[in-house]
């Protein structure tokens, strides 16, 4: 009987460390694909001057890839869930990496968009299995603190992301100018596919399902007809077929609802299971994350404009200027999952709204007191108070989006929460084009440029804290205290079950 016994304790010891060195694995992808985001933000401007691109290629450098991902996510999260979420994660990190190369040996900026594209498509294979590996390994009373986790590397990459950026940039190695930016990819990349394949346990959907092809074609083209008339609007000067197009999104979504519904009825293997926004919590977390992403989308992009451009600065300063920023986002991000949460609730999160829109009001408020001759020390105020409300949402939001999604629907849930920020963050680069450059002449002198920008990033940054305030509002749907959720319920592991287990996690 003990010889029967004993090997329990040693097998049950290796899955459990297993399973944390997978977690570190899909969190260093997690991280990689966070660093990219950042690290292009605070190299655009060199971007810019050394490959000669124009301010339209700027934008289609960040929201091609925004584009790219938004359209594929949904199509790789459900991949996952039935090809394995261990597989379609390999097959991903293994195209971010080749799609890092491509990047860094950029010829011209033609060729740097359409690597940055396929880039966006790999990360879109990749980053929804990591949330679904996390969903399906952990049990639910530990993932409070894995998302904890998870939001301290979201703050991480945005502290290393711009400090890494800045520094590749600024030392030019081999004469590479900004390419490292992209080369640095290839070695963790390269690392994350051997030990994934060998750590990460393999999982997928209880019941076989099919890729729904319609589906794929139906999002991928609604969300086109949205997202590429508002990225080019600006350029081409608003053209009718682009209004046209966008109000032919709205037709196109509802035709995918319409078909998802018969898709879901017919077979059970729907791209966008649409039973998940009967969870409320789902619904309204899915609402809060894609507005968040507009703001996201706005505030990066203009922030990094306006710090290298309109004032002048280098790519380092710039860099070090945002560290603040950083670790606040890191910090509060613990905090809130772990110890704020619990006990407050959604007001957490509703805090972190009204900190982000004071923050980004007192950021507005010294960039008009200060002008041209604002420090990188005076900027440290709104920053951080922008950090810590910023952190108050990312880790706690993501928990309750997932919080009472059926594991077999993980890969799917998760495509559509970063499918939706990523929609929202390509939604926040288009708006740039009204909200910052819509109020920059298209001829200064070099003497207008500063003055220019500074009041293009004042008026991006009341858009910004006017989103802030919807956010606010939209996050009063939000499930509030914890309390009717501790009442013990009955049965085996599947949605209702999953709600006993999260009562006892929160």
């Amino acid at each position: 009987m003990t010889s029967t016994e004993t090997p329990g304790p040693s097998t049950a010891a290796v899955a459990d460390r297993r399973r944390w060195f997978a977690l570190a694995i899909v969190m260093t992808a997690a991280f990689m694909d966070l660093v990219d985001v950042t690290i292009v933000n605070i190299a655009i401007p060199s971007i810019q001057q050394d490959a000669g691109a124009s301010f339209s290629q700027i934008q289609w450098i960040t929201a091609g890839y925004a584009l790219a991902f938004a359209a594929g996510l949904i199509t790789g999260g459900r991949l996952g869930d039935i090809h394995g979420r261990k597989r379609l994660f390999l097959v991903g990190i293994g195209g971010f990496t080749i799609a890092s190369a491509l990047c860094g040996l950029a010829a011209n900026p033609e060729m740097l968009v359409a690597s940055r594209i396929l880039q966006g498509g790999m990360a879109a294979m990749m980053v929804p299995q990591v949330l679904a590996i996390v969903h399906a390994t952990f049990p639910a009373h530990e993932r409070g603190k894995v998302f904890g986790l998870f939001g301290a590397v979201v703050g991480l990459g945005a502290v290393t992301g711009p400090l890494l950026g800045a520094l590749l940039t600024e030392w030019n190695l081999f004469g590479l100018e900004w390419r490292p930016i992209f080369l640095i990819n290839l070695p963790v990349g390269i690392a994350g596919l051997l030990l994934g394949s060998r750590f990460i346990t393999e999982s997928k959907a209880p019941r076989a399902l099919k890729l729904d092809l319609v589906g794929v074609a139906l999002v991928t083209l609604g969300l086109l007809m949205l997202l590429y008339p508002l990225t080019r609007g600006r350029e081409l000067g608003w053209p009718l077929w682009g209004y046209l197009s966008m109000a032919g999104a709205v037709l196109v979504f509802g035709v995918t609802v319409a078909y998802e519904k018969r898709k879901a009825a017919r077979d059970g293997s729907p791209l966008i299971e649409l039973s998940l926004f009967r969870v409320k919590s789902f619904a309204a977390g899915i609402a809060v994350q894609t507005v968040f992403g507009v703001a996201l989308g706005v505030f990066f992009l203009v922030w990094t404009l306006y710090m290298q451009i309109g004032l002048g600065w280098s790519p380092l300063r710039a860099g070090l200027t945002g560290v603040p920023f950083s670790i606040a986002v890191s910090t509060a991000a613990g905090l809130s999952v772990q110890q704020l949460v619990p006990r407050f609730g959604r007001k957490v999160l509703q805090a972190g709204a009204l900190l982000m829109a004071t923050g980004v009001l007192l950021y507005i408020w010294e960039s008009h007191r200060y002008g041209l001759a604002i420090a990188s020390w005076q900027m440290t105020l709104p920053l951080v108070v922008m950090g810590v409300g910023m952190g108050l949402i990312v880790a706690p939001l993501t928990d309750a989006i997932l919080s009472d999604v059926p594991r077999e629907h993980a890969g799917s849930a998760s495509g559509l929460i970063n499918t939706v920020q990523q929609m929202g963050n390509a939604l926040g680069l288009g708006l740039v084009s009204v909200v910052f450059f819509g109020q920059i002449d298209d001829r200064l002198t070099r003497a207008e440029v500063g003055p220019a920008f500074v009041n293009g990033f004042q008026h991006a940054l009341g858009w910004v804290a006017g989103v802030m305030g919807v956010i606010f509002v939209l996050m009063f749907a939000l499930p509030g205290r914890k309390d009717a959720a501790e009442a013990p319920i009955e049965g085996a592991y599947d949605g209702s079950a999953q709600r006993k287990e999260l009562a006892s996690a929160r």
